[in-house]
């Protein structure tokens, strides 16, 4: 293939690689999260699927991620949604003080992955449309070459939620920050954001701080029904 050969196709494919290594830190955080709870022999495979899965989806998106991002009250659904996924992640945890519960299941794991990654990759998609400059084979290459870094960062995250529990806390109040700075980025309320700056973070705080406390909630019903 001659596009090989050019400059301009391994430059092009060095952003993506780049712009996905950026831009999948959150993604591998929702992945630890929802694959933690899982017997360890499981783990591995909720995370290789979830995070193919997840970079075959994200190549389907680009292909309609500006369209999408341009429909009123989208991103305000998803970041309720992505609200729900942190609540419902910290409120299964055990607390800080408890091992990972290990009974989770396979296919949850997997579709919770998939509908935070769906809703968390529509801003990034973008990003990743733009350097491939319409070039479906180096997008394609692109991000499955990026489906290592994910699966290891989800890892690493899985091993250090293991250890260090309180990064599940802190995962769960991330996926809040993202989902409230969804909500704020929504077509509807772009005059709002754009007058107010101050806006988007008071939101984005707002869905890290309604995350955690609703979670420790759940966590607390859920030790005192045991």
């Amino acid at each position: 293939m001659d596009m090989l050969q050019t400059a301009e196709f391994w430059i092009g494919l060095l952003k993506i690689i780049w712009i996905n290594i950026i831009l999948s830190g959150d993604n591998a955080v929702v992945i630890a999260l929802a694959a933690r709870s899982l017997p360890a022999e499981q783990q591995k495979k909720a995370v290789l699927l979830g995070s193919g899965a997840a970079v075959i989806l994200r190549i389907g998106l680009t292909v309609v991620a500006a369209k999408l991002l341009a429909l009123p009250y989208l991103e305000v659904i998803g970041g309720l949604l992505l609200l729900w996924i942190g609540v419902q992640l910290l409120g299964d945890d055990e607390g800080e003080g408890a091992e990972a519960p290990h009974s989770g299941n396979l296919m949850a794991a997997v579709r919770t992955i998939l509908i935070a990654d769906l809703v968390m990759s529509l801003d990034n998609v973008i990003a990743v449309a733009a350097a491939a400059k319409g070039n479906m084979v180096l997008l394609t290459l692109g991000l499955a070459i990026s489906i290592p870094l994910v699966i290891f960062g989800s890892t690493l995250m899985i091993r250090l939620m293991e250890r260090f529990p309180v990064i599940v806390l802190l995962g769960a109040a991330l996926i809040g920050w993202v989902g409230g700075e969804t909500i704020m980025s929504d077509a509807v309320l772009h005059g709002f954001s754009e007058a107010n700056p101050w806006a988007h973070y008071v939101t984005a705080a707002a869905g890290a701080a309604f995350v955690v406390a609703l979670g420790k909630l759940l966590q607390a019903r859920h030790a005192t029904a045991a």
